[in-house]
């Protein structure tokens, strides 16, 4: 029976886990493909968490992650702004709110709104995996949220596109418009067969 060592911590916070024996069968069940593979999500949360960590060794000065705070996080979303793809209009720029331009503008490119929701999302559950508190998350804080809010309007006003969602409508109340429609058009029906009653009294 062999001694295997816990993978070295990278998250900042005091691991707990201790090191524990395995067995030939555990060696083995460990190494299925089924076990080692993840999924895509879990890969980019692992590319995120480890982007993120990357960017806070290079902070001057370095920041270790209990004291990261929500700033911390505004400043990274701000960083990833120069890798953005999309093309967020200027208020000055003619093509403000024109979902698409008829020619290109100098305005910058930027990080999509949905992308950083999505990052923001995937971070917060990094977070407290690492053994973060969920009541101390930066990745929750309220800046981070209004932060959010505020990209979103914008670029739904710079690129005259919309992130509402559209509410669903009750399943009873589209069957009742359902029932609506169809009885405007619906051909009446042919009338009943006389009963036997009637047929003896015209006879």
């Amino acid at each position: 029976m062999d001694l295997v060592s816990p993978p070295p911590n990278t998250s900042g916070f005091p691991s707990s886990s201790p090191t524990v024996p395995t067995t030939p069968t555990a060696r083995a069940s460990s190494s299925s493909p089924s076990a080692t593979t993840p999924s895509r999500y879990e890969s980019q949360k692992r590319r995120d968490w480890n982007t993120f960590c990357q960017y806070l060794r290079n902070h001057r000065p370095p920041l270790s992650l209990p004291m990261c705070s929500g700033a911390h996080v505004l400043e990274f979303l701000r960083y990833l702004d120069q890798f953005g793809k999309t093309k967020v209009h200027n208020q000055n720029c003619p093509f403000f709110g024109l979902p698409n331009p008829p020619a290109p503008c100098p305005c910058p490119l930027r990080q999509a709104w949905g992308s950083l929701d999505a990052l923001i999302g995937r971070l917060r559950a990094a977070y407290e995996e690492h053994g973060g508190r969920p009541e101390a998350n930066p990745f929750g804080a309220r800046a981070v949220r209004i932060f959010l809010r505020e990209v979103r309007d914008f670029q739904a006003k710079a690129r005259g596109v919309s992130y509402d969602k559209k509410r669903k409508r009750p399943k009873q109340q589209q069957q009742q418009k359902v029932t609506l429609n169809d009885n405007n058009n619906v051909t009446p029906p042919p009338p009943l067969p006389p009963s036997d009653h009637q047929s003896a009294a015209n006879e």
